[in-house]
């Protein structure tokens, strides 16, 4: 899902990951050599705390603006998206490198999905939710 060449090692520990400039986490982690397009200004700006809208076609690595600047940083970044099997595919795939994430939708039994209701439950980098399950 991340790209065509496997990290040869991947980082397990979700300290070291952090430590690591979104390039080491690109190549590193998601297994890419060289940012695409604007991905590495909007990554840049997310990290350092301003917004972005990003418009990419499918394929054009719309999720790695959000995915690594959620592990550059401290807190839980929290996606909000309709699509529930993109994030089920999402979730399994950052947990195989090595980013903690989960998802809250309808297909969670409830005792878990009570637990992933607290932000950012059970310290996880990057939550996905349904937007029916964001409330004020």
């Amino acid at each position: 899902m991340f790209g065509k060449k496997h990290a040869v090692s991947l980082i397990r520990d979700q300290t070291a990951i952090m430590s690591k400039s979104p390039l080491e986490i690109l190549q590193n982690v998601f297994g890419f050599s060289d940012f695409r397009g604007v991905q590495q200004d909007v990554i840049e700006r997310t990290i350092a705390g301003g917004d972005s809208l990003v418009l990419m076609p499918t394929g054009g690595g719309k999720s790695l603006c959000y995915q690594i600047p959620a592990v550059c940083r401290k807190g839980c970044a929290i996606v909000i998206s309709p699509l529930i099997a993109l994030m089920q595919d999402q979730v399994t795939a950052l947990c195989q490198v090595g980013i903690k994430a989960a998802t809250l939708n309808s297909t969670i039994a409830p005792d878990e999905a009570y637990e992933m209701s607290a932000p950012c439950g059970q310290g996880k980098s990057i939550s996905f939710m349904l937007p029916q399950n964001v409330c004020c």
